[in-house]
């Protein structure tokens, strides 16, 4: 008996220190970096979410861009940064991708920990109004007749995995090029590349503009928004669906009631009124998530990634 109080003693006296500096957090300005540019989706989000964030935690949040190599730069930043919840990552489902696809993109899964849910949009590709095709079937068979490439948000991003998917199942060549995500869209607009792939924030503007040609969206029902754009399920790739998913990490090590507030905050800053009405224009729908059921979703994505990415042969450019 005397061992167990030891035992429980000794654990009390070492938690005490993490205990104490939680209750006080926070007691300073947080940081969260973007692990994309300007524009992006990504950043779209952190900046609706940053203020209510900060307004929950009584605390400025600072945004700050740390685009780069498909999201790593940014990871590998908040990765070796303090564990003390002052830096947080806002990254993309491209995080998943990355640890699979990059022999060493600078930090691994266990370097980081998920926080919350940060949002989910379909995926959309689509050409340039001079491509003579309307439907996915159209393209990929002119792909199969002349040399074509397409646009991604960037090399190890979750679109361009898709795209390396459905040209695996459509046994089609399509040279893949890289950019950001809103670089992207002006590709293809300016006829750099024949077709993009994108969340669909990015080109909603320039296909309702007419300057690009929606070909198809990635999730099991057609956008309501563009009711007349055909799924890619039901563009001859029946069970095909993915999403753009949204997150928000801290580095391993930060002690779980910060990351409990953070979560909670988080979730709370999500729901609110002018984030829900941002959302809606950017077609981003948030799942209210805890801390285990986030880290427990971004396991089996980076799972399942891992298997696309050995059954593509995809590599890093």
């Amino acid at each position: 008996m005397k061992r167990h109080w030891k035992t429980l003693t000794s654990l009390c006296i070492a938690l005490a220190p993490a205990v104490a500096f939680a209750q006080d957090y926070p007691a300073k300005p947080i940081r969260m970096l973007v692990a994309f540019p300007p524009a992006s989706t990504g950043d779209v989000i952190a900046r609706v979410v940053g203020p209510k964030l900060g307004e929950g935690l009584g605390q400025p949040v600072i945004v700050e861009n740390r685009g780069g190599a498909g999201g790593n730069i940014g990871a590998q930043v908040v990765s070796k940064a303090a564990p003390d919840g002052y830096t947080i990552l806002t990254t993309s489902s491209a995080i998943a991708v990355n640890v699979s696809l990059y022999k060493n993109p600078g930090f691994s899964a266990k370097d980081l920990v998920p926080v919350a849910h940060g949002g989910a949009t379909p995926n959309m590709i689509f050409a340039h109004p001079s491509v003579p095709a309307n439907n996915l079937q159209e393209l990929f068979a002119l792909a199969r007749t002349k040399p074509m490439s397409y646009a991604s948000a960037g090399t190890g991003t979750g679109t361009q995995l898709m795209m390396e998917m459905l040209k695996k199942q459509a046994k089609v060549d399509i040279t893949h090029v890289p950019f950001n995500p809103a670089a992207a869209v002006t590709a293809v607009v300016g006829d750099q590349a024949s077709m993009g792939i994108t969340s669909i924030p990015m080109p909603l503007a320039q296909v309702k503009g007419g300057k690009l040609r929606p070909i198809a969206v990635t999730t099991p029902k057609r956008v309501a928004s563009l009711p007349n754009v055909p799924t890619v399920a039901e563009s001859g790739f029946p069970g095909f669906e993915d999403v753009t998913w949204f997150a928000f990490f801290v580095p391993a090590a930060t002690p779980s009631p910060i990351v409990a507030r953070l979560n909670a905050e988080l979730n709370r800053a999500m729901v609110q009124p002018e984030v829900k009405a941002k959302f809606a224009t950017i077609h981003v729908e948030f799942t209210r998530t805890t801390p285990t059921e986030i880290a427990e979703y971004v396991r089996k994505e980076m799972a399942k990634y891992a298997r696309f990415v050995k059954e593509t042969g995809a590599k890093a450019d």
